[in-house]
């Protein structure tokens, strides 16, 4: 069986700073420190589970990205996944979800898997929607909200989903897509025999920028195949470039408001309607909240 994971590499919310959107409304990556999306993280955990309750499985990976995205295929090999694929190309930049569920979809494609496994949503966006739209693309059935994987074969899988007002077990045919929920465990960590075999794995974009290891990686790569990471443009996946970056994407940011929480005086009210009523009005001006 084929099992493949989506995970992004994104910029770590909790160090936003002012330079983090760029004049054009998309996010300025290059100013924010890059994470393994927790959510994706959980969708490998996942995706190695049902990989070791099966026999002859295999668990791939393909993220989207710049040269830089390849550390989030390293991380996954290190945990247990068998392969990745860096899905870059400039013509992917400024993508919304239509246009990068679109360009991913074109990928999976080309794997052909029995199984795919995403985070619910990713936290630099938290729309949720990719996975749910690539599913719609590939006409698979799919399972939402996934907590906890409860049966798998080659035919069908059994999953529990967590639900706001409680938890529901599905059953799915294969192929099928599961967006993991950020309340499913945690990803094993990394084995140290797995870290010291794929150290040197690297794309090709990366020994280009990376002059003093290229000759060395190149050397490596020539005698381990292995350590070769694949980079697919949107040539290679077939892409229409009118369905890819900016150009495909119907969402436009059309204004950014910069809030900053900073603390003031205490203010004292009473249990009048009218201090309550002002209070509500006060924090909508000051948005606090709305």
């Amino acid at each position: 069986m084929r099992i493949l994971v989506l995970a992004k590499q994104v910029p770590d919310t909790r160090n936003v700073g002012k330079d983090a959107m760029k004049a054009d409304g998309t996010v300025n990556r290059a100013a924010l420190p890059a994470i393994f999306n927790p959510d994706d993280l959980c969708a490998l955990e996942m995706a190695l589970k049902a990989k070791d309750r099966l026999k002859n499985a295999e668990v791939f990976v393909i993220t989207m990205g710049p040269a830089r995205a390849a550390e989030i295929i390293r991380e996954s090999i290190y945990r247990g996944a068998d392969k990745g694929f860096l899905l870059t190309d400039r013509k992917f930049s400024g993508s919304d979800t239509l246009a990068t569920s679109y360009a991913i979809s074109q990928a999976v494609k080309y794997l052909q898997p029995d199984l795919i496994f995403c985070g619910l949503q990713a936290i630099d966006g938290d729309t949720a929607q990719v996975g749910p739209q690539i599913a719609e693309k590939l006409t698979f059935p799919q399972i939402t909200y996934a907590e906890e994987l409860i049966e798998i074969d080659n035919k069908s899988i059994v999953v529990k989903r967590r639900l706001e007002r409680g938890v529901e077990t599905v059953k799915s045919p294969l192929p099928a897509l599961v967006t993991v929920h950020g309340s499913a465990h945690t990803c094993r960590a990394r084995k140290a025999k797995r870290v010291m075999l794929y150290k040197h794995a690297r794309t090709i974009s990366e020994m280009q920028d990376d002059n003093v290891e290229s000759f060395r990686a190149t050397s490596l790569q020539s005698k381990r195949p292995y350590l070769l990471i694949e980079e697919w443009d949107a040539g290679f996946i077939n892409a229409d470039d009118k369905f890819l970056g900016l150009a495909g994407s119907p969402t436009k940011v059309k204004k950014i408001d910069n809030v900053v929480f900073a603390q003031k005086a205490n203010k004292a009210l009473t249990s009048s309607d009218t201090d309550i009523e002002q209070l509500i009005v006060e924090l909508f001006e000051s948005r606090v909240v709305g």
